[in-house]
């Protein structure tokens, strides 16, 4: 045998843990040349959440906070990146739009990538990431079964595929594109300007972690839902509040608004037509 791969498969999202883990893995397979240990290391792991490693260590998988993982990425850096541009990354997100993610190196997209769930945190979810994806059927055909995602890549070809993202986002030539189906979902207007200079101002205060960062993005992000919350009624045949249409119209809300709120309250599963 001169060359192994091992692949580990997991529900939550840490890469961190399953790096150090998976060189754990790598390790024992070299130094036994058995798949056996590895299999009751990994039992090991699975039932008791810990191992013992080669170099004598113990790998505990409580010491890999599941929120560092989340904040390992830098929502600052990307904003710094695109300065007003990144609200609408920040829109395409709260209307679990697809997001394109491009560039050459492979290190490059995984590190923005993780960061951008983080612009929407109050839903913590990073099971619509995809950080590394390849322009095959079997890669490209699961995301069509998703509505948004935001999914990377390294292959140049991927921005003549319009239909498959929303935005597009060019490490490259650091830029962000709207795509002509989502133009109208994605309006941007005075509401979004207040967004953007929001993110702007936050990123760029020396003195704010990245905590406070996603922080103040999560405040602006609870006034927005609260005025769907705001306009919402109760059902009896719904578990959650929804949204009137006609009653979003009556507020005469700025057009650009109102197309976002319309469409928010759509991602939320809020409107009632």
């Amino acid at each position: 045998v001169t060359h192994f791969c091992v692949v580990l498969t997991a529900k939550d999202f840490n890469p961190e843990k399953y790096a150090v883990f998976g060189r754990i893995l790598s390790r024992i397979y070299e130094t036994h040349g058995s798949p056996v240990p590895m299999v009751e290391t990994y039992i090991s792991v699975f039932t008791k959440g810990t191992c013992q490693s080669e170099d004598n260590g113990t790998f505990l998988c409580r010491d890999y906070d599941q929120r560092k993982a989340f904040m390992s990425g830098s929502v600052k850096d990307v904003v710094l990146q695109f300065g007003m541009e990144s609200v609408i990354l920040y829109t395409a997100l709260m209307l679990k739009k697809r997001i394109v993610v491009y560039h050459p190196k492979v290190e490059v997209v995984l590190e923005f990538s993780r960061s951008l769930p983080a612009l929407v945190w109050h839903r913590q979810d990073w099971s619509i990431l995809h950080p590394y994806v390849h322009l095959t059927p079997e890669e490209i055909d699961p995301l069509k079964c998703v509505s948004g995602y935001i999914a990377g890549f390294h292959e140049a070809e991927v921005s003549n595929r319009s239909d498959l993202y929303d935005v597009f986002v060019n490490l490259a030539e650091n830029t962000v594109s709207i795509s002509h189906s989502a133009k109208e979902a994605l309006t941007l207007g005075k509401l979004h300007k207040e967004i953007g200079q929001l993110l702007v101002q936050s990123a760029e205060d020396l003195d704010k972690t990245e905590s406070q960062v996603i922080k103040d993005i999560c405040v602006k992000t609870r006034e927005i839902l609260s005025i769907l919350s705001s306009l919402s009624q109760e059902t009896g045949d719904r578990d959650r509040p929804t949204l009137n249409l006609e009653q979003l119209r009556q507020k005469k809300f700025p057009p650009a608004t109102e197309n976002f709120l319309m469409h928010l309250a759509a991602a939320e599963q809020m409107l009632l037509t």
